[in-house]
């Protein structure tokens, strides 16, 4: 077996890449969304400023053209620069046969090249077997350990307009003071600055277990380049923002509604500033986005978020959405990394 980078590049090399990604992330898992080949093509190949991303696959040594299994390696560069993200797959019909330990070993050592000493990586994981499946056997093996436990949940559509009326007219008393509004792909400049600061407090503010963050560090122009990424793979963003007396985002809340899934929508952040809570804001976004989605793309038929199990807020509001626990999201860590400076 040989291991080596691979040019994501190339449509040949990345379409056996993509292949084993997908392979791997959906097995065993009848609820899975996956990114399609065209949006992960985007991601690997148009990294973002701050980012660097590294792909490697393993090759059987009988063909060196064929991929057995692929790792990958996320560093951000102006936050967070003690971590490296790690992913690994192994084609479902070649585990247990060590390709999974070579490739991970492998990316472990790029990362320990780079200077970082926490490694971070996550795996999916039914809730029957949170305790004894064979992801958390093989990551427990190698030194990681458990640092978080997000729920992965789906919400049915469409939920009735009645309904959505009836939980904005509830919270509705709690935010008089506040304008809320929303946007289909992009932003209008003034909100930029106030935005950025909001959505950089996430990794702050939302429970990560015994993984500690720092504020992420996205400005107007590398949100703008995000955006620009975010339409190359045919995702529409629906971003709605509850703003101050100021003018300021104090809130927010993001779906994604991607173009080749057409029953899927994905949740991504919602936020609220410490300092403007207690006002339904969550709440208050999250319908309003929903509402928004509905009206524009009926078809959709769910909805597929990830909360921290011990974010209670926010559990409680998607449970008052009506969101049903599918799978459990585990993220592992492995600090400090042995050998790295």
């Amino acid at each position: 077996m040989q291991i080596r980078e691979v040019d994501v590049q190339d449509d040949d090399q990345f379409h056996q890449f993509f292949r084993i990604m997908t392979d791997a992330e959906t097995f065993e898992r009848p609820e899975a969304a996956f990114w399609s080949e065209r949006e992960c093509a985007v991601m690997f190949r148009h990294e973002e400023p701050g980012e660097k991303w590294q792909s490697y696959a393993a090759f059987d040594d009988a063909d060196d053209t064929t991929m057995v299994g692929i790792g990958c390696v996320v560093m951000t560069l102006h936050d967070n620069t003690d971590k490296a993200f790690l992913g690994v797959d192994v084609a479902p019909t070649m585990r247990r046969r060590g390709i999974g330990s070579a490739v991970l070993s492998f990316i472990e050592g790029v990362a320990r090249e780079s200077g970082r000493t926490v490694l971070l990586t996550e795996s999916h994981l039914p809730f029957e077997a949170r305790d004894s499946h064979p992801y958390r056997q093989f990551a427990e093996k190698r030194g990681y350990s458990l640092a978080n436990v997000e729920v992965r949940r789906r919400l049915r559509l469409p939920i009735p307009e009645k309904q959505l009326q009836a939980w904005a007219d509830e919270a509705a008393p709690h935010h008089t003071d506040y304008r809320i509004q929303t946007f289909v792909d992009d932003l209008p400049d003034e909100l930029l600055e106030s935005y950025c600061y909001l959505s950089n407090q996430l990794a702050l503010d939302a429970p990560t277990g015994d993984i500690v963050f720092e504020a992420e560090s996205m400005t107007p122009e590398t949100f703008r380049i995000r955006v620009q990424k975010v339409k190359e793979q045919g995702r529409t963003m629906y971003e709605t923002l509850a703003l101050d007396r100021d003018g300021q985002a104090v809130a927010q809340s993001t779906l994604s509604v991607p173009q080749d899934d057409p029953s899927t929508v994905f949740q991504w952040g919602t936020l609220v500033r410490k300092d403007h809570r207690g006002h339904r804001l969550g709440l208050t976004t999250k319908v309003a986005n929903l509402r928004a989605v509905q009206a524009a793309h009926p078809e959709r038929e769910r909805i597929l978020t990830t909360n921290s199990e011990d974010n209670a807020n926010m559990v409680d509001i998607n449970v008052k959405l009506g969101f049903e626990p599918i799978e459990l999201l585990v993220e592992w860590q492995r600090k400090p990394m042995p050998g790295a400076r």
